[in-house]
């Protein structure tokens, strides 16, 4: 019946509204996307699906975490673990451990958060998402000006032009000992125009022993000089956070005081990133531009490993330059750019067990190694005008990616850790893809794409061994996808994209339930995704992203737990087949706002096996806001508002349910100041 609901409220109000918007103009506002090429465009021309979450909608927002934005978007699962983790699903299952990391590509401005080989599964909290002037998602390969993990899809956080960012404050208390204070400026300098952001949260945490502080800051100073834009940007985030674990047993989520309880309170993360990048646009002449950037990065984090008998501890952190470039002609019907890419990282990981030893946890150091990797890529992309109204793309990348690695202790097996002695490692990937955009009429499009996204393996999938594994046969994942999709864009503010897609994925590869690796799994991915907007009157607007979506195994591996055996055609696990978030917004005068937002997510199987399940949840968040005076606003929410008992996550392992309970219903109150 919740189904029925939600494609009537989202389908049938966009499908009907055009009775009502018939005489409307031509939309004159297109949403102007970077993430697709690298390069400005308009939405509506890109041949891939571009979501756009606006400033006006993460301001309204308020987030808590960075899962409150993204699950705005079609074909977007995130999965909010305690404090500041998640798990990320785009056009995907959620996934987990290394492919967790390396299906999603994580970039500001950009260029990625971490070096691609060292991702983290909970790469976002990196990400100075508060201060964000939009966040870009791409669903499905992130095309050719995208390297390794720009598989399943991307996100991409853009930073505030200084030259259209507002100066504001904002403070926000609430629940559970919240409390964050934001805070931004922005203005011409001597040297150009310049911008800086804060943004500091604390909490308690709402779990025992779930404690957290977390700081960002942004800074970006524009200039020109002849023929040059130049732009210095810098991000930093500083993480201290006590981590809230799984609770056990069957639908324990249900018992608020069962799911209050931390099984772990020695569990930590603490982290710092430092990103400094210097972009340029040149224009060389009437026909030709170039474009580029030089960057650096350096993050390192302190993580204890509750999930493991030994509850370790893992310090791994990593430095990197790099650069990126663009040459692009410009002729009469059309565009074509070629670029050239280059990274050289250094990263570390230690382990160290401090207990005692114990079975074949030993005490003392399990892993202290070290990587080089060189990185270096080769694109071209371009655009043709075929007719008055349709236009073809396509574009392709080529890139290799050499590791070396170091061992600093003893090769060798010790317990169940298998630490290789010295040894070097290359991939390489290509990627291309093509497609079609067709202007059927003003604000009226169509497009159709054919592409391929991949990833090379992660140096911990590679060096991070248990006796019995070994690493040759390792391929890179390749992900082939096709999608067709029609927008309609009105300027009264009527708006509906609609996606299918069918994607297959080769290669897979991940460690089974017996700690062997498996280097050819296959996996099957279909789906709709629905998203749109309709300005029902004056004052009441409804919007939303609906996603249908089927993933399948597209192989067998037994395996000696029953629960992980894993049989072609099996769903995969923790993959809803039904998604939505849809938001009621009602401004009847300029001066207040209130939003009412409900969020479901569908029930989805907790085992490989198929035969552990969790039902579902539905959330309903409300938001308001009120401006008492220019440059004046108090602002309200209240999450979870019918107090429903959830699981964020749901898994089936070592024979039990476990859970990453939702937080119970809580409440904020704020006020911001300018803007």
């Amino acid at each position: 019946m919740t189904r029925v609901c939600a494609l009537a409220l989202l389908g049938g109000a966009c499908l009907a509204a055009p009775l009502h918007a018939r005489q409307a103009e031509p939309d004159g506002g297109e949403v102007i996307v970077v993430s697709a090429t690298r390069s400005a465009q308009e939405r509506g021309a890109a041949a891939v699906p571009v979501a756009v979450i606006d400033s006006d909608a993460i301001r309204s927002a308020g987030a808590q975490h960075v899962a409150e934005l993204l699950n705005r978007a079609p074909g977007v699962h995130i999965h909010r673990g305690n404090g500041v983790e998640h798990l990320t699903s785009i056009r995907s299952p959620v996934l987990s451990a290394g492919a967790g990391a390396g299906s999603f590509l994580y970039l500001e401005d950009g260029i990625s958060l971490r070096a691609p080989a060292f991702a983290n599964i909970n790469g976002l909290f990196e990400a100075v998402d508060e201060l964000a002037s939009r966040v870009e998602i791409i669903r499905g390969p992130g095309g050719a000006v995208y390297g390794s993990n720009a598989l399943h899809g991307l996100v991409n956080i853009i930073t505030p032009d200084p030259a259209d960012a507002d100066s504001r404050a904002e403070l926000e208390i609430g629940s559970f000992g919240r409390a964050r204070l934001t805070a931004m400026a922005s203005g011409a300098t001597r040297a150009g125009d310049g911008y800086i952001g804060i943004s500091v949260r604390s909490e308690d945490g709402w779990r025992e022993d779930a404690a957290l502080l977390r700081a960002g800051l942004q800074a970006r100073l524009d200039w020109g000089a002849g023929a040059t834009r130049w732009s210095l940007r810098a991000s930093a985030i500083h993480l201290e956070q006590e981590t809230a674990t799984f609770v056990d047993g069957f639908e324990a989520y249900r018992d608020e005081a069962a799911s209050r309880r931390n099984a772990n309170p020695e569990a930590f993360r603490d982290a710092r990133a430092v990103r400094v990048s210097l972009h340029a646009d040149h224009v060389v002449s009437e026909d030709w531009t170039l474009a580029g950037a030089v960057y650096a990065r350096s993050n390192d984090m302190d993580f204890r490993l509750h999930f493991l008998p030994s509850t370790a501890l893992e310090e791994t952190g990593h430095d990197s330059i790099g650069f990126q470039s663009a040459l692009t002609r410009q002729t009469v019907s059309g565009s074509v750019t070629a670029g050239i890419d280059g990274e050289w990282t250094r990263g570390y990981l230690v382990e160290d067990q401090t207990l005692a030893s114990f079975g074949a946890f030993p005490q003392g150091i399990h892993y202290d190694y070290d990587v080089e990797a060189l990185t270096g890529a080769l694109f071209v992309q371009g655009r043709q005008s075929l007719t008055g109204a349709l236009e073809l793309e396509g574009g392709a990348r080529l890139e290799t990616t050499r590791f070396d690695y170091t061992n600093n202790t003893a090769d060798g097996a010790v317990g169940r850790f298998l630490r290789l002695p010295g040894r070097s490692d290359r991939f390489t990937t290509f990627a291309p893809h093509a497609g079609l955009v067709w202007q059927a009429a003003d604000g009226v499009s169509a497009f159709a794409r054919i592409a391929r996204g991949v990833r090379a393996p992660q140096t911990d999938e590679l060096y991070r061994l248990q006796p019995g594994q070994e690493i040759d046969g390792i391929e890179p994942e390749v992900l082939d996808s096709l999608e067709a999709g029609v927008r309609l864009s009105r300027s009264d503010g009527l708006s509906l994209e609609l996606t299918g897609f069918t994607m297959l994925k080769r290669n897979v590869f991940f460690r089974d339930a017996d700690g062997i690796n498996v280097t050819d799994g296959r996996t099957t991915h279909e789906g709709i995704e629905i998203e749109g907007a309709w300005p029902v009157t004056d004052t009441l607007t409804l919007s939303g992203a609906l996603t249908w979506a089927i993933h399948n195994y597209d192989f067998d591996r037994p395996v000696s737990q029953a629960s992980e055996v894993i049989l072609r055609g099996n769903r995969v696990d923790t993959a809803p087949e039904w998604l939505w978030n849809l938001r009621a917004s009602w401004q009847p005068v300029d001066a207040v706002r209130a939003e009412a937002e409900w969020l479901y997510v569908g029930e989805y199987f907790a085992d490989a096996a198929n035969s552990a399940r969790y039902d579902g949840h539905d959330i309903l968040n409300l938001r308001a806001s009120l401006r008492v005076r220019d440059g004046v606003d108090l602002f309200a929410s209240v999450r979870n508002a019918a107090d429903v008992g959830y699981a964020e996550r749901a898994d089936f392992a070592f024979g039990g349910y476990r859970y990453f309970p939702g937080e119970p219903r809580s409440v904020s109150v704020g006020v911001r100041l300018g803007g």
